[in-house]
């Protein structure tokens, strides 16, 4: 390990040895004399705030601002105000000219945290800051200029962002000119106990009490825990114990009581304006109950056809029970629908049964060639068509009030109102 970078490690208070680490201190270390832009891509809790101060502390501008911004706490009407002030007036409660934070770090650094978050519209306009280094302040027309390095951080899969629509791929590239990616905890099983010891001795100098130590048992433990919350997790379990633990030597046993091993806690990945799971259930509930009912109006069809059969003769026959016959069996082929014939097709929850046709059923009746039928239009079976009825039943059962509609049909209002709009049923 260069001297240079045990140095930033010293001077940040850094603990570890990672590969992965060790490469992304000594992009940060390389691109830092430069102007150029940084894109930190990390899991939430990483440390990932670390790579915008190493930048700007070996960089020309260390003595120039250094401003940190959250763009996911900054609220989407106020934020391009913030970013790049606004004019006396602009808009209400305005009552002063306001400096932004471009113009305040003008000549230094700006870390955008969060980057992903940032709504389109400043999207474009910190485009415009990155590509001419000109910015205009809310409800002016006077066009600025700024000189500043701009690093930005993201725990969002930016591709996925890119690909919905919420981020633009222009901007993107410009921001990742250089990207350094910061490893997950859990990659990082030899750094782990090591990271526990400094915790525990900050932490033990800070509420003057003894410092923690590990078992060998519990050390093998937390090093193929997977930490989710990354080293923000370990960091707070750490100072739990240190003020809730009287005996200062952890066995695994204690370290289970905090971090169970059978908890898989989802990684804390930001991923905004995803559908609802809830919606995709609904849409599955619906389809199941459309396929149920027609599995059910198919026994009854075929039952009543097997005792009008057996008990009167085709002879006897009414046009009615005829018609209802024709449904059942066509003559060209003798086709029937089993209802205990069943085709399985996969979804995100496993297998769902649906009807399936088979040739020359078992209880087929060879007279049923024989009867002169009427010409019947057979029965629609589409998904869409029985999902509609249902909804227009639901809907005029509860003479047109949708919440009550939709708890009848089992599914979301929201849902309901989407399904209303794709099929014109608005009143």
């Amino acid at each position: 390990m260069s001297n240079e970078l045990q140095n930033i490690k010293n001077r940040f208070g850094i603990i570890g040895n990672f590969p992965a680490l060790n490469r992304a201190l000594e992009k940060a270390i390389q691109v830092a004399p430069t102007d150029i832009s940084v894109l930190v891509i990390g899991e939430s809790g990483v440390g990932k705030e670390f790579i915008p101060k190493i930048i700007h502390s070996e960089s020309r501008r260390k003595h120039q601002p250094y401003i940190v911004v959250n763009c996911g706490a900054i609220p989407e009407g106020t934020i391009d105000s913030e970013l790049f002030g606004h004019e006396k007036g602009a808009f209400t409660g305005a009552t002063a000219t306001r400096k932004g934070y471009f113009e305040v770090a003008d000549g230094g650094t700006i870390f955008l945290d969060e980057v992903g978050e940032l709504p389109l519209q400043t999207q474009v306009r910190l485009l415009r800051v990155l590509e001419s280094g000109e910015f205009m302040k809310v409800g002016s027309s006077q066009v600025q200029k700024t000189n500043v390095r701009i690093v930005a951080a993201t725990n969002v899969n930016m591709m996925k962002a890119i690909h919905d629509g919420r981020f633009r791929e222009d901007l993107f590239y410009r921001l990742n000119t250089v990207q350094i990616d910061m490893p997950p905890l859990r990659d990082r099983k030899g750094d782990i106990h090591l990271l526990f010891r400094k915790f525990a001795i900050d932490f033990a100098e800070k509420y003057r009490m003894p410092e923690l130590e590990l078992d060998p048992s519990a050390v093998h433990y937390i090093e193929n825990y997977t930490f989710p919350g990354n080293v923000r997790q370990l960091r707070n379990l750490v100072e739990q114990m240190t003020v809730v633990e009287r005996n200062r030597n952890v066995t695994v046993e204690k370290l289970a009581e905090y971090i169970p091993m059978e908890t898989h806690l989802p990684m804390v990945v930001n991923t905004p304006n995803t559908p609802k799971q809830n919606d995709f259930a609904s849409e599955r509930e619906i389809m199941y109950k459309i396929l149920f009912d027609m599995r059910s109006d198919i026994n009854d069809l075929k039952s009543l056809t097997s005792e009008l059969i057996k008990n009167r003769g085709a002879g006897d026959l009414s046009n009615h029970e005829k018609s209802l016959i024709n449904r059942i069996y066509t003559p060209e082929s003798q086709q029937a629908v089993n209802p205990n014939s069943l085709l399985y097709f996969e979804n995100n929850n496993g297998p769902v049964q649906t009807p399936t046709i088979i040739s020359n059923p078992d209880d087929s009746y060879e007279d049923v060639e024989d009867i002169e039928v009427e010409e019947h239009q057979p029965e629609s079976l589409s998904l869409q068509n029985n999902e509609k009825d249902l909804i227009i039943k639901a809907l005029e059962k509860h003479k047109g009030r949708r919440n009550k509609a939709a708890d009848e049909l089992g599914i979301s209002q929201r849902t309901l109102y989407r399904k209303i709009k794709q099929y014109n049923l608005e009143e």
